[in-house]
């Protein structure tokens, strides 16, 4: 058994502040945590095409925890997480109550639901942006540019 869907998780929880993770973990503990996590890592192993490791996933099931069959580097980790926040962040704007959320009492309306709902697209698209600047860069990274001086692509 390799790298445990916990310890991705762990790294995607550092990166997002939400109450409704820390009240289901709170609740149900880390299991249903996982289990509802693991959608959004199983999404990231799919964009994560570029990856210098096997993403072969076996995943949870009742009372066992999902796991990759090779232990994932640091560097691979935290690239799949980080592609978990960006489908975190997609889920919160599509959202459809964050639509229909609106303070009646007017000291509470320091931000208008469309001010708050076009602050998270932007960001979204920020971190969509930066996510495939980080995979471009991964992709690159092990390149033999030396070949490929030499015009030798293979």
């Amino acid at each position: 058994m390799g790298t445990l869907s916990s310890e991705i998780f762990d790294f995607f929880l550092t990166s997002v502040n939400d109450y409704r993770l820390t009240t289901i973990y709170q609740s149900s503990g880390s299991l249903v945590l996982d289990t509802y996590l693991e959608p959004w890592l199983l999404t990231s192993i799919v964009e994560f095409d570029v990856c210098d490791q096997s993403l072969s996933y076996t995943a949870s099931s009742g009372s066992e925890e999902g796991y990759f069959d090779v232990d994932l580097t640091n560097k691979n980790q935290f690239m799949l997480a980080q592609i978990m926040v960006k489908y975190w962040l997609q889920k919160d704007i599509q959202n459809i109550l964050q639509m229909d959320s609106i303070l009646q009492d007017r000291s509470y309306r320091s931000f208008s639901p469309a001010n708050n709902i076009k602050a998270k697209q932007d960001y979204y698209n920020m971190k969509c942006e930066e996510i495939s600047q980080r995979l471009t860069n991964y992709g690159y990274a092990d390149n033999d540019w030396v070949s490929w001086q030499n015009q030798d692509f293979s």
